[in-house]
């Protein structure tokens, strides 16, 4: 990876092999369709690690797409603007490094964070076995959650 600034990076998180904690590389995955100009970079950043943070330091906005188990109604989409770790909705812990401590690693490496938003889906659960099939619901969402994302980058864009 090169040291160039990224004006806009959408990073979709999740276990594309563990149904609907995947949803964020889904996402993805459809939005490689669309034909964006080159000031906004897609990125599967599969399970999390902390090679993201590089990508996350040379991003200046960033929206990132993961799963949550919020509590709220599977399939439910939530948009929130992350300044702490705190801010973030409990992890479902199939990721190797959850989202939480990347935010951390941001924050003891002292350097400003881009503009974030994080938009999750909320899931019922884990499935019990290796699948990489969304659950009804989520199918249903997938489309209206690509809708936002794009909203998204285009309101950035057109900043």
């Amino acid at each position: 990876m090169n040291s160039q600034k990224i004006p806009i990076l959408v990073m979709g998180i999740g276990n594309y092999l563990m149904g609907d904690e995947g949803i964020g590389i889904h996402v993805i995955q459809s939005l490689q369709e669309e034909h964006f100009p080159p000031s906004v970079q897609l990125l599967d950043g599969g399970v999390g690690s902390f090679y993201l943070l590089e990508y996350m330091h040379l991003s200046e906005q960033l929206i990132i797409i993961d799963a949550a188990n919020d509590g709220k109604e599977p399939g439910t989409i939530t948009k929130l603007f992350p300044k702490y770790s705190s801010d973030y909705p409990k992890s479902l812990t199939a990721h190797d490094i959850g989202l939480k401590d990347l935010l951390d690693a941001f924050y003891i490496s002292g350097k400003a964070l881009p503009d974030i938003l994080l938009i999750t889906v909320t899931i019922k659960s884990l499935p019990e076995q290796l699948t990489i099939e969304l659950s009804p619901e989520l199918k249903k969402v997938l489309p209206i959650l690509c809708e936002e994302v794009k909203k998204e980058i285009y309101k950035r864009i057109n900043y």
